[in-house]
């Protein structure tokens, strides 16, 4: 199948104008992937992009925000491709206009040749989510992403629930690198003594909490199992497939009552509906298939890591941390697979 791939980095196309991975821009796409899961904003990668002279897809030598993020998101780099992402609405001059559901579109798995494993492809997707959502403090406050550190935004505070911002400190001609309540730091409309913590601190934390986990591997691995049957406990009890045979059988009692002459507005309403509830139905499917795969991803890291970790790393961060809680006298990091681990400190 035929994919529209004009000026698509990455991509040439053969004879038969199927996408063909091109070597030399394939280094580009997979460093634009690296660099944003390592915390780098988009105008950071176009400006390293730019400093290193090289072209984007369409030959151009200066790269825009926007051209990032339209690599971030293409699933053609996973080797798919969701057909008519745009239709023609003038056949004589060539008009395309972006498809917002006026026509089907069709996703096809395994088009071509991917570039970016998929497990990468899907974490570059949550990164995108995570960086544009806006999160509500505890006072109401809406506090979008400002900062590439792994640590924003997941540094909570115990006492007034508001986030933890990083702050270069110079006490007394002593500089260091601390994360305070920004309670502390502005007027919120709360009273808040939450203490100052060193970011050392908090990176010896995560290693604490990473060991722990490995310390105790058959505790925290009957558990993830427990998480996993929770999960899918709380999946809705309308299943894809009890709403598809339903579906299917009421255009026949439309149908029926039309040609009758009968009323049949609460069947047009019942379709609507279950309609409303099978896309519902798909998201929570999707979302419960994520988490349990988080959940089976841990478990593969706590039996598959042979050692303690002698250091900090900042990838675990991004890839296993929900949030740490920062109380008078201990530390709650939450994993986002469920897990809960107290380091006193």
């Amino acid at each position: 199948m035929q994919v529209n791939h004009n000026h698509f980095l990455g991509y040439t196309k053969d004879t038969d104008g199927n996408l063909i991975i091109d070597p030399e821009q394939v280094e580009v796409v997979k460093r634009i992937y690296r660099e944003y899961l390592e915390g780098y904003s988009m105008d950071r990668i176009a400006k390293g992009l730019e400093a290193d002279g090289l072209l984007t897809g369409a030959g151009k030598t200066k790269w825009w925000t926007s051209t990032i993020n339209k690599i971030l998101r293409n699933e053609k780099y996973i080797g798919d491709a969701l057909r008519q992402k745009t239709y023609t609405t003038d056949f004589l001059n060539k008009t395309r206009v972006k498809n917002n559901g006026i026509v089907p579109q069709y996703y096809v798995e395994g088009n071509h040749e991917a570039i970016i494993p998929k497990d990468i492809f899907l974490q570059v997707q949550e990164e995108l989510v995570r960086r544009r959502v806006v999160k509500t403090s505890a006072n109401g406050k809406k506090r979008s992403y400002s900062c590439n550190h792994c640590f924003a935004q997941i540094v909570i505070c115990g006492e007034c629930g508001e986030m933890f911002r990083r702050i270069h400190w110079n006490n007394r001609g002593c500089k260091s690198i601390v994360w305070r309540c920004i309670s502390r730091l502005e007027p919120t409309g709360q009273e808040c003594h939450a203490r100052t913590v060193n970011e050392t601190v908090l990176e010896n934390v995560v290693v604490q909490a990473i060991n722990t986990l490995l310390g105790d591997k058959s505790i925290y691995q009957a558990q993830l199992q427990q998480n996993i049957a929770k999960v899918i406990r709380s999946a809705q009890q309308n299943t894809a497939d009890g709403i598809d045979e339903r579906l299917q059988g009421l255009p026949k009692e439309l149908l029926k009552k039309a040609n009758n002459k009968e009323a049949y507005d609460e069947i047009a309403d019942e379709v609507f509906k279950l309609r409303e509830q099978r896309e519902k139905c798909t998201v929570d499917t999707a979302a419960r298939d994520a988490q349990i795969a988080r959940i089976n991803e841990l478990q593969d890291f706590i039996k598959q890591q042979p050692a303690h970790l002698e250091s900090f790393n900042e990838a675990l961060v991004k890839r296993w941390l929900e949030r740490i809680i920062v109380c008078e006298d201990h530390f709650t990091v939450e994993l986002k697979s469920g897990l809960k681990i107290d380091i006193e400190g």
